[in-house]
């Protein structure tokens, strides 16, 4: 009987052992998914810092944002000549 009563303890201690554990790692997937809703806000708000910028200073940039300005603008042109060729193949 004293062997059946060890081996019930040492069960219901695993059992609250993984139970303690897969709390834990419930706990830390919810943190690191409210650490990528975070990181999200901030990399939304970087490209929208980024686009009100350009916007504003595109085609006077300060020194540290002239090739980064200049690949945006020869982007742009691309975008446009590429679709002409469309408009074009389309007969437009």
């Amino acid at each position: 009987m004293d062997f059946l009563n060890k081996l019930g303890d040492t069960i219901t201690a695993k059992g609250k052992e993984v139970a303690d554990k897969a709390k834990e790692t419930a706990e830390i997937v919810n943190l690191k998914s409210q650490i990528s809703t975070c990181e999200e806000v901030i990399k939304k708000n970087y490209l929208e810092i980024g686009k009100m910028y350009f916007e504003q200073y595109g085609d006077m940039p300060e020194e540290g944002f002239k090739k980064q300005c200049t690949a945006i603008k020869n982007a742009q042109n691309g975008v446009k000549e590429l679709q002409k060729q469309i408009d074009e193949l389309k007969g437009l």
